[in-house]
């Protein structure tokens, strides 16, 4: 049983290992031939092109199981959704069709104050 566990763990471990060595050489190759001619960057060696693969997967997938975002937020968002009252949604309808934050499309500008009552108007 023991011995059984030991086989079946270091055949994992060669999977794996192999996987990575696979993975990486092909990060390797496709950076080494697009990137320079694309971007006059430099070509990277085998070690470099496995810890980008060790990056991406940190930053865009995590080490979780699963790949991306975790797949539950658009459950989440339907559930908050369901929550907001109908001026809430309208406003977060606005927000979306004209753009938040700094990528977003700028507000319109404010109006300009209202004359206070007994002024001469300008001319």
């Amino acid at each position: 049983m023991k011995r059984h566990r030991l086989l079946h763990g270091l055949k994992f471990l060669v999977v794996v290992l192999l996987a990575a060595t696979v993975f990486a050489f092909f990060v390797m190759e496709l950076w080494n031939h697009l990137m320079p001619t694309l971007f006059g960057l430099h070509a990277v060696s085998f070690w470099q092109a496995l810890g980008l693969l060790i990056l991406s997967k940190i930053l865009l997938g995590g080490f979780h199981g699963r790949p991306g975002f975790g797949g539950h937020w658009r459950q989440r968002m339907m559930e908050r959704w369901e929550q907001m009252t109908p001026e809430e949604r309208e406003k977060l309808r606005a927000g979306l069709r004209h753009g938040w934050g700094p990528f977003g499309c700028s507000p319109a500008p404010p109006a300009p104050p209202a004359p206070a009552a007994g002024a001469a108007p300008k001319e």
